[in-house]
């Protein structure tokens, strides 16, 4: 049976016929190699074993407080892949106009300013012993960038087109290999158009903001509820009309409307569409 199955798997095969193999493939893999080494193996690493599944692009876009991060790093962790958080790239470049008294507001906007500035940016995501941190020249910044001074400004900053471009040519870097979950607000329809499988996250508005003020209160930090709702609906309007690369989501693109599931739930709906696009490259 596992011949045939193999047979079907070839590329002038269709690409439904191919996918129903695949899925077949995955399963008689689990369980055969999971008996052999008594070693639980998620799908997809047998696969990679296998050398079955090819790695893909995987794009998660969407507002502000939508769970994003949380959503893109979980399934990186589950499929093996490298995640890529450029909500955190944006907020290191604010991070260092805010420092360093970069003009950023269009009244006040000096272009080669801005050029002089960023070309002294480097940031890196490195490994610590409380995850993955984000470095600005080599500080860690990690915990500094979400404060919600960085984020009442983070929105003006990635609004101005040389950011934009500066980032976008770094990110598609890190992306090319594939085997990447990148989350933003225009992973799919700029930084990867061509990517594989494109999410699009958002949730109720005040369920947003609750999750916003829990988060900023676990980190100590106050603010009331009316502030949070004025900074998500600010950042919102920003985001979806600016000139360059606005908050949209792509035609291709999978809504996921977290606003009634827990994390638990949103991934593993997500990891079922990335089985699903696997199965069909």
């Amino acid at each position: 049976m596992l011949e045939s199955l193999l047979q079907d798997i070839r590329p002038r095969q269709t690409k439904r016929r191919r996918g129903k193999a695949i899925l077949l493939i995955r399963f008689i893999l689990q369980v055969k190699l999971n008996n052999l080494l008594q070693i639980p193996l998620s799908p997809s690493t047998l696969f990679y074993l296998c050398g079955i599944v090819k790695k893909i692009i995987i794009a998660v876009d969407g507002f502000s407080s939508c769970g994003k991060s949380t959503l893109a790093r979980a399934l990186a962790a589950k499929l093996g892949y490298l995640y890529i958080d450029t909500g955190a790239m944006y907020r290191a470049v604010a991070l260092y106009f805010l420092r360093n008294d970069v003009p950023y507001k269009v009244d006040e906007r000096n272009d080669k300013a801005v050029a002089e500035a960023i070309a002294h940016v480097k940031i890196e995501f490195r490994d610590t012993p409380n995850g993955k941190a984000t470095f600005l020249n080599g500080e860690n910044v990690e915990e500094e960038i979400r404060q919600m001074f960085v984020a009442n400004y983070v929105s003006k900053v990635s609004s101005i087109s040389a950011v934009r471009r500066f980032l976008v040519k770094q990110q598609q870097v890190l992306g090319a290999d594939k085997g990447v979950v990148m989350d933003g607000r225009d992973i799919g329809t700029v930084v990867f158009p061509e990517a594989e499988l494109k999410l699009f996250m958002t949730a109720d508005p005040k369920i947003r903001a609750e999750r916003r003020l829990l988060e900023l209160k676990n980190k100590g930090m106050e603010m009331t509820f009316e502030e949070v709702i004025e900074n998500l609906s600010e950042r919102d309007r920003i985001d979806s009309t600016r000139a360059d690369s606005p908050l949209r989501q792509a035609e291709d693109a999978i809504v996921i409307d977290n606003s009634h599931i827990s994390p638990e739930e949103q991934l593993e709906l997500a990891y079922s569409y990335t089985l699903q696009k696997q199965a069909s490259v």
